[in-house]
């Protein structure tokens, strides 16, 4: 399954942006995968944390090609050290084991959260262990499908909106102007800016200043 969206988001983001359109107009659809199931999205985006995503695919696939069905009851039978053996780090090893516990033992209903508001989700989610905002933010989009979620911790969004805009620096002033500018279908938003981050359009450059030699 691919993330739903269509005619009536992409006409709307380009009459109120036109640069942005013109970069919806050069790339076309775009299909990104989604994963309906949201025990399965919490415990893939805790793996794909600081890690690019090849490093996330790769340790994905070891878990899937070892465990087959990953469940709560499968996480919770394993050691720390074995799920951290998986590739990823000690500290994500015990966020996962601590996620799939407080499900096992009713400690969280991971089926009423699907029924929550965007920052229902948000504040529920980012009291466990290690799940932070960004985390959520990914959940939200790849697994409950929400329209309206462009994430300032997302480190290509930033640089798709330098891109695009020919800004040297995102600030929390500069990201909402544009999070206003999209709603109510900053999702939609989010995919062209992670294409544009991407090189996907032959040409941009990020506009970040490069650090000098020696200066930190």
């Amino acid at each position: 399954m691919f993330f739903q969206y269509g005619k009536i988001e992409t006409d709307y983001l380009k009459s109120r942006d036109e640069t942005l359109g013109n970069a919806i107009d050069k790339i076309g659809h775009i299909k990104r995968p989604i994963d309906t199931d949201l025990f399965l999205s919490i415990v893939h985006h805790i793996v794909g944390q600081q890690i690019s995503s090849v490093a996330q695919k790769t340790v994905w696939k070891r878990m899937n090609d070892e465990l087959g069905t990953i469940t709560v009851d499968v996480i919770c039978d394993l050691s720390v050290d074995k799920i951290q053996r998986f590739g990823m780090t000690f500290r994500k090893a015990e966020y996962i084991k601590d996620f799939s516990h407080k499900i096992k033992h009713g400690e969280l209903n991971i089926d009423e959260i699907k029924n929550k508001s965007d920052n229902e989700v948000i504040n529920e989610l980012s009291k466990l262990k290690g799940i932070g905002r960004w985390t959520v933010e990914m959940v939200l989009i790849f697994c409950l499908q929400r329209p309206n979620i462009l994430s300032y911790k997302d480190i290509a969004i930033q640089r798709g909106l330098r891109m695009l805009y020919h800004h040297r620096d995102i600030n929390k002033k500069t990201f909402e102007k544009y999070r206003r500018r999209y709603s109510p279908y900053c999702t939609v938003a989010s995919l062209y800016l992670w294409s544009v981050s991407a090189g996907t359009i032959e040409g941009m450059k990020d506009y970040t200043p490069k650090k000098k030699a020696g200066i930190k």
